[in-house]
């Protein structure tokens, strides 16, 4: 057999090693959060994510994969020695691999893409020094880095705030929310549509105007948000509703609570005399509050809540694909962009300025991903979904739906960003709309810590298998 024949299956076995690593690792951040909230069995969350991860992969995956391949460090350096690029590439790959299966078998929730960059840039400077690496494009993507889980975080908290003042603070909580069901359908699916429409496609060479996609969009949002209402409307919730004490002194209650909470915030910026007029009456409305949880057994009304829930349960599983088809556009580009750049050279025998990403190839690195989900996806699950935060589905809803809208706008905009930042980020949004004290902040430190040390690990992995792939094929 050729050298180039072995090298062409061996860099189509690493980089499905990697995928399946991706798969593994990664897509947890698209359905760790619906596990722990109880939305989905895991069984069900594998086969969920398993067909959207490959359908954004597929579809979607192109664009990002170009800044894999050509984005980070100076190809045409190697035009003389093509094969120390191919060499390069595969240690790459091989030694992000080799990180994040490590970090898979601890349950540890890295970041791939950290891994991928880190680990092309320290091929680049072993094999070409400081002038070899775009910095440019790094920095720039280094920059998305920070910027996308503070923009996750936002739209996260801006969600959950909107369905705690209209939901979750409402006097009637079920009755809100199956008025708010339809337009919080209409906004993802307008949403997911246009996304998939603009970025996803290419593939099947179908084109429409900027016009025609957001006029689909909407007319896909309405016609999913009329179907909604109808079904709201024959949900059996009247026996429920008819056992939760909504009026009277229930709502005394309600009214109460809020005053405790205007008083609160007065007895903490306020000094002096103001200070002390308003705690004792802070004081007085907390027994009257007392009392009248006693006199009209409020602790009932949680009920209101539970039923909540399980409508938002199946909000939460859309946002779940949602964020697996956003995660599958954006990741698999971690294993194809380095692939597609060495099958470049092997067959031309030189390095080309531009390499198209086959769908083939698309497919290969979707399919990796379902594979890693499928057989050690469990592991990174259990850390995302139980040991991080409490998570209940209106909770996971905002901060997946946060995630995905971050990670669709970096696809479209070409940027590898890192799917694990911004759930995070989103997750933090969550929890700082309910206050500081409902974010796990070691835990968050502990995550940090972790983003720090793939990218160094990573490196030095990679230099170590372009040595030593180094060693067996020159």
């Amino acid at each position: 057999m050729e050298i180039t024949s072995i090298l062409e299956i061996l860099v189509l076995v690493i980089g499905f090693y990697m995928a399946w690593n991706i798969g593994a690792n990664d897509v947890s951040n698209a359905m760790g959060t619906s596990v722990g909230s109880g939305a989905l069995t895991l069984r069900r969350a594998v086969i969920l994510a398993a067909i959207f991860e490959f359908c954004g992969a597929y579809f979607v995956g192109a664009s990002v994969s170009e800044t894999m391949q050509k984005g980070l460090i100076d190809t045409t350096l190697f035009i003389a020695d093509p094969t120390t690029l191919i060499m390069g590439m595969c240690g790459a790959l091989l030694g992000t691999g080799i990180w994040l299966q490590i970090a898979s078998f601890f349950g540890w929730p890295v970041s791939t893409t950290h891994a991928i960059v880190g680990a092309i840039v320290g091929f680049g400077l072993v094999a070409g020094g400081v002038d070899m690496i775009l910095w440019k494009e790094v920095i720039s993507i280094a920059f998305s880095w920070v910027l996308t889980p503070v923009m996750s975080a936002l739209i996260a908290y801006l969600i959950f705030f909107v369905l705690q003042k209209k939901i979750l603070f409402a006097l009637n909580p079920t009755e809100a929310a199956i008025k708010m069901m339809p337009f919080l359908i209409f906004v993802v699916f307008t949403i997911f549509t246009a996304s998939f429409m603009f970025n996803g496609l290419e593939n099947l060479n179908l084109t429409f105007s900027s016009l025609q996609i957001i006029g689909l969009s909407l007319l896909v949002g309405f016609v999913s948000a009329t179907i909604t209402f109808f079904i709201m409307q024959r949900v059996t919730l009247k026996q429920s509703l008819a056992t939760l004490p909504v009026k009277g002194a229930t709502q005394n209650v309600v009214s109460v609570e809020k005053a405790m909470k205007h008083l609160q915030r007065i007895v903490i910026s306020s000094k002096d005399e103001t200070h002390t007029r308003a705690s004792s009456l802070l004081k007085e409305v907390k027994a009257l509050s007392q009392d009248l949880r006693k006199e009209t057994n409020f602790g009932e009304r949680t009920s209101h809540y539970a039923v909540v829930e399980r409508l938002f349960i199946y909000l939460q599983i859309i946002s779940a694909c949602y964020v697996a088809f956003a995660h599958g556009a954006n990741d698999v580009a971690n294993a194809i962009g380095p692939v597609a750049a060495v099958l470049e050279i092997i067959k031309k025998g030189v390095i080309p300025t531009t390499a198209s990403i086959p769908s083939w190839l698309l497919a290969l690195g979707g399919l990796g991903i379902v594979v890693g989900l499928a057989t050690w996806g469990w592991r990174v699950i259990e850390t995302i979904g139980k040991k991080i935060t409490e998570l209940t589905p209106t909770r996971g809803f905002c901060a997946e739906f946060g995630a995905a809208t971050t990670i669709l706008i970096a696809s479209k905009l070409g940027l590898p960003i890192s799917t694990t930042h911004c759930l995070v980020g989103a997750v933090l949004g969550v929890g700082a709309a309910r206050g500081i004290r409902a974010i796990n902040l070691s835990m968050v430190r502990d995550i940090i810590l972790s983003w720090i040390v793939t990218i160094p690990a990573s490196a030095i992995m990679s230099i170590l298998m372009y040595y030593l792939l180094r060693t067996i094929f020159l």
